[in-house]
This record gives structure tokens, C-alpha cells and sequence, in this order.
């Protein structure tokens, strides 16, 4: 597996590219030569347009090489609409693979669930401000990657702001583990009891390094006693790895409370860090979606990094996380809003991921 964390000498004919829109084929010598009033190569081209309901392809390489950054932009909802961040999907595609093996919501893919932006300072996800989007997470391919923002948004954004940061002629291993990335949710609907999947279907070696959740509370009292489960090759009925609760899983403790209090209210406490955090609590809508009001159910997003201490498998992997809140009167099962993305590499290609709900059915609600 890829690092960027853990640097090594640069091999002899790595070379270092960028594509954006000044340069959209990472051609040597290639970049700032379109005009503005400035004259030309003087921030000719800053953005790309995407039509509505069209793709945009933000890099098109030919391989061996790793993509080592991506940082990208897009208007904010009071331009571009209230879900733009969950109708722009982030697609990748490796080695001329028909099926993409990053598949998730553009905001979900940088840790800004809801549709809402929330600043995230970690190691491989950066959200800075006001909403520029980093990835860290080194992406290797041998022939080609394909890297496409496909718009389900109902209007057209004049403005996408994007950079492509990679290397070519890498030294790639026979086994190099492929970048993949899947998106989930359980808006409610799962029984009482019945765990939400963050990942399944996956067969062959691989390493997971990642958990992003955001999870709206649809009912009262705490939220945060569910575990997160690896069930790891052979495992069955019963996992190899558990947490012992989702706060403790992102490295938090008592409900991310200033203190374990019932009076007066306690202060919910966000953070983040280079491996886990909790950077977004809410109870307002912040999309403006409605004229109406502005509460909202609460919402709450955290992540975690498994890059110190990453997960092995051999044969499958299957991620799950329950869904157990707790009371005076002991723990229960509940019944919530939770929306994840898997990171993980593998050898090879997945196989096809289960087809990404349309936008409306993506939508906070």
C-alpha cells in the first residue's frame, strides 16, 4: 500500500505532473498559456464549467503512475442550489475498469456530509477554508486512471475550481492495492436491530484505511453506543475487530461532552486530528433548503483514519456499525439517518458496487 506519510527516494524517471484547468492534460510545458486581460498566461483559465446533468472529466492519465493530490471547489448552496455537494458524485476509474472504483457524493468523499460544509484538518482528508477540499490518499495505477465529477444537480455550475497532483513512471509492484472508496446509507428504513453496512461485497487482499459516518438522530436520547464491526475473512456470525461504541471508535469519549451531566445541558464538543475526529454537530439546517424553519434534526459527522494501524485481509472484508442508543434505563436499538464512505485498497479491481441512489434519494432529510 501507498503512503505519502512515510516518504521513499524518488525513483529514477518518476516525474511530477498536475492537471487543472490551465493545464487539463498535464502536458509538459503545457500549462498557463490561455489569455484573460492580463494577456496571455496570466490566469487565462481558472475553472471549468459543468452543465447540468452532464461529466466532467477533471483527469484523463496515461500510467504507471500515482495520483498524490486532489484539491477541488464548487459553489457554495447559495449559488449553486441547497444539495450540490450530495448531487455532485466523484467517480474513479483504474486501468480502464467500466466500473468505478470510487463511487461516493462529492462532500462525502471529503468528510462534509449533509450537503453542508464542515472544516476537517486530518492527515489524508483536508477541508479548509471556505470549502476547499483536499485528498491525500494516494491513488497508483498502472495503464490509466480516469477521474470524472458527474453533476445530478439540477442547475448549472458556471465554476469548478479542481487540481490533479500525481507522478508518473512509478515503480509499481505486481500486487499494488487499487484507491476504492463506496458510499452507503440507511435513511431509517433498516428494522430495529438490523446493522448498517459500510462495506460488503469484497473479495480478494486488501488493507482498509477508512471511516467517514454522518448520522442524523431521527429519535431522542444518545445515539453513539453502536459498535463498528470487520468481519475479517473466515468470520461468520462474529467479527475479528470491534469497537465498544461509535464516539470511542473515532477516539472520543462520553458522547463528545465538555462533561457527563444532565443539568445544565452539556456542551457537545467537536474536534479533529490527524486520524479521527468528530468535526461537525448541528441542529439548524444549514442548506436553506426550506423557507420555512431552519431546525433540523441533530446531525453529527466523524471520521477515522486506519493509517498507523491498518486493517489486513486476505480473502473478504464486511464493515458494519449498529445501531444502539442509550437512556436512564439502559441501552436500545434505534433507528437513524446514517450515510458512510469506505476507503480501502485492494489488489485488483472490486467488483461492481451496488448502483449509487439517485440524488433525490440522497438528499438530507
Amino acid at each position: 500500500m501507498f503512503t505519502p506519510w512515510s516518504p521513499t527516494p524518488r525513483a529514477r524517471g518518476v516525474r511530477s505532473r498536475s492537471i487543472n484547468a490551465e493545464n487539463p492534460h498535464g502536458a509538459i510545458g503545457g500549462a498557463a498559456r490561455t489569455a484573460s486581460p492580463l494577456g496571455t498566461g496570466r490566469k487565462g483559465t481558472a475553472f471549468l464549467p459543468l452543465p447540468a446533468n452532464e461529466t466532467l472529466v477533471l483527469a484523463d492519465i496515461d500510467g504507471p503512475g500515482v495520483i498524490r493530490h486532489i484539491w477541488i471547489t464548487v459553489a457554495d448552496a447559495t449559488e449553486a442550489g441547497p444539495f450540490v455537494l450530495r448531487d455532485l458524485v466523484l467517480r474513479a476509474y483504474w486501468d480502464g475498469s467500466e466500473a468505478p472504483a470510487v463511487d461516493v457524493p462529492l462532500g462525502d468523499f471529503f468528510c462534509n456530509g449533509f450537503a453542508t460544509r464542515a472544516r476537517v484538518t486530518s492527515m489524508p482528508i483536508v477541508v479548509a477554508p471556505t470549502g476547499g477540499m483536499n485528498s491525500y490518499f494516494p491513488m497508483p495505477f498502472r495503464r490509466s486512471a480516469r477521474l470524472e465529477l458527474v453533476s445530478q444537480h439540477g442547475g448549472d455550475l458556471p465554476h469548478v475550481f479542481f487540481q490533479v497532483d500525481y507522478t508518473t513512471g512509478d515503480d509499481l509492484a505486481e500486487d499494488v492495492e487499487y484507491f476504492h472508496a463506496q458510499w452507503r446509507r440507511s435513511n431509517g428504513t433498516t428494522a430495529r436491530g438490523e446493522d448498517h453496512v459500510i462495506l460488503d461485497g469484497v473479495s480478494g487482499s486488501g488493507t482498509y484505511v477508512g471511516t467517514y459516518v454522518a448520522l442524523a438522530s431521527l429519535q431522542r436520547y444518545w445515539w453513539g453506543e453502536g459498535e463498528v464491526k470487520f468481519f475479517i475473512d473466515a468470520d461468520e456470525e462474529y467479527p475479528t475487530l470491534c469497537s465498544t461504541g461509535l464516539e470511542d471508535y473515532a477516539g472520543g469519549a462520553w458522547a463528545f461532552q465538555d462533561e457527563l451531566r444532565s443539568s445544565p445541558e452539556p456542551a457537545i464538543l467537536t474536534f479533529d486530528s490527524n486520524f479521527f475526529g468528530y468535526p461537525f454537530h448541528s441542529t439548524r439546517d444549514r442548506t436553506k433548503a426550506s423557507p420555512f424553519s431552519t431546525e433540523a434534526v441533530p446531525m453529527h459527522a466523524l471520521y477515522r483514519w486506519h493509517l498507523p494501524d491498518p486493517i489486513y485481509f486476505d480473502e473478504r472484508i464486511r464493515v458494519t456499525l449498529q445501531q444502539i442508543g442509550a437512556w436512564d434505563f439502559g441501552l436500545f436499538e434505534r433507528q437513524d439517518d446514517i450515510s458512510t464512505v469506505a476507503y480501502w485498497y485492494q489488489s485488483g479491481t472490486a467488483a461492481p458496487f451496488p448502483s449509487l441512489p439517485s440524488a433525490s434519494e440522497r438528499w438530507p432529510r
